[in-house]
């Protein structure tokens, strides 16, 4: 007598979960799983760092400068650009060295405080450049840091500077923001291109609309840069954004500047939390 097959269950049958049919609960997935490795590590709030991926450190920039003007220019028929761009590569990695600092003071000061919880732990997308930088300069202090990385085709992989713990891997956008912003009580934005903008300009919006309603620091870093790229005063001129919306954030210039806004809206604002609020706090996200 033939052995009768046992029916797969559905939280077993991958071709189900991998469906359309089967999203809402990849979904809920996204959701549910940082959800509890966060509160396993007692992960109660963040310090969010964006900026762009392609940023170098200062060492491999120069290295890769000294490199090329080794080549003799006659063999490359595109050396001036090649070089003007290695060159501007090396100009760039001060944003990468001032992340790697800003996120090693930060991070010391939060390690500092009397708590239980891990408070004001760095979160980045977990790749390379800005992102890389945060979480070394949080490991150089010897603290946690969390990667959101995002399965794309392009700086897709985790950098080696991201706690173990707490490294991810998300396939929906939105569930990737959903996390930067609902543990997140400060944001800091370095230089970027496409994808920075999004998710500043994203936040800005929640926040101007009210969905954001907690408290949260955004800290614009290098003012020269921001107004190079986005001419504020035109939005206010053409009538598309109010001058009190600029007050939504903080440019600064330097890495103690930005450590000062950071530390001082965190006293201010949120170290009365209750400590029995881990992953369950008072966000007010709408």
């Amino acid at each position: 007598m033939a052995k009768k097959e046992t029916p797969i269950k559905a939280y077993n049958n991958e071709e189900f979960l991998s469906s359309s049919d089967g999203r809402t609960i990849r979904l809920l997935a996204e959701y549910l799983e940082p959800k509890a490795r966060f509160k396993k590590h007692k992960v109660m709030d963040t310090i969010v760092f964006f900026g762009s991926a392609r940023l170098k450190p200062r060492k491999e920039a120069v290295a890769e400068l000294n490199k090329l003007k080794n080549v003799n220019p006659k063999s490359n028929p595109n050396f001036a650009k090649d070089l003007r761009k290695a060159q501007h590569h090396v100009e760039m990695s001060k944003y990468y060295e001032d992340a790697v600092e800003l996120s090693r003071k930060l991070t010391e000061w939060s390690m500092n405080l009397e708590t239980n919880a891990n408070r004001f732990i760095i979160c980045t997308g977990g790749g390379p450049g800005i992102m890389e930088a945060a979480n070394k300069g949080a490991k150089k202090a010897g603290g946690y840091s969390i990667g959101l990385n995002i399965s794309i085709p392009f700086e897709q992989f985790v950098n080696s500077y991201v706690t173990k713990e707490l490294s991810f891997e998300f396939h929906y956008f939105f569930m990737r923001k959903f996390w930067f912003s609902y543990l997140s009580k400060a944001l800091i934005v370095f230089p970027g291109g496409f994808g920075t903008f999004d998710e500043l300009f994203e936040i800005l919006t929640l926040i101007q609309t009210g969905k954001i309603r907690k408290k949260l620091a955004v800290v614009i870093y290098d003012e020269k840069y921001w107004k190079s790229v986005i001419n504020f005063d035109a939005l206010i001129d053409n009538g598309v954004i109010n001058a009190e919306d600029l007050k939504l954030f903080h440019f600064c210039n330097d890495v103690d500047t930005a450590f000062n806004i950071v530390k001082d809206h965190l006293v201010k604002n949120f170290l009365k939390e209750k400590e029995s609020d881990i992953i369950e706090p008072k966000i007010n996200i709408g």
